[in-house]
C-alpha cells in the first residue's frame, strides 16, 4: 500500500507500509510488517534506523492534520526475540508512548486492543 493511498497530499506518495487499520471515521493505524532471520548482523542494524525514519515521517504528517494515527511494527521471525533487537525495537516504541507499539503475530490479541487503537495520541 503506498501512502498516497491512505492520505491524499502525503508528502512522500510513494512510502510504501504493509497494512492500515481503519474505521469509516478516520485511520487508526499504518502498519509495517517484517521477518527478522536471526542472523543479526546489518538486518539488526539497519531495521531501527529505518523504522525510525518511517515513524518520524507517518507521525509528523498526522501530527501536523491533527490525527491520532499510529503505527505498528509487526515482526516475525526468531531474530526480533534475540535480546539487542527486542531492545532496539522497544525503545522505540518508548519513544513514542501511545503512538508505537512492537509486537510478533503471536502478541497481536494481548497487544493490539480497540482501548489502545481508538486511544488519543499519549493514550
Amino acid at each position: 500500500i503506498l501512502m498516497k493511498e491512505v492520505f491524499a497530499g502525503y508528502p512522500n506518495p510513494n512510502r510504501p507500509v504493509d497494512f492500515v487499520i481503519y474505521n469509516e471515521e478516520r485511520v487508526l493505524a499504518i502498519g509495517l510488517a517484517r521477518y527478522d532471520s536471526d542472523r543479526g548482523g546489518a538486518q539488526e542494524d539497519d531495521r531501527p534506523g529505518q523504522y525510525r525514519s518511517a515513524i518520524d515521517e507517518i507521525l509528523g504528517y498526522a501530527n501536523s492534520r491533527g490525527l491520532d494515527t499510529k503505527v505498528i511494527l509487526l515482526n516475525d521471525g526468531p531474530g526480533l526475540l534475540l535480546g539487542p533487537m527486542w531492545d532496539d525495537y522497544i525503545k522505540l516504541e518508548n519513544g513514542y508512548p501511545g503512538r508505537v507499539m512492537v509486537m510478533t503475530l503471536r502478541m497481536v490479541p494481548e497487544r493490539l486492543t480497540k482501548r489502545w487503537l481508538f486511544s488519543g495520541s499519549g493514550g
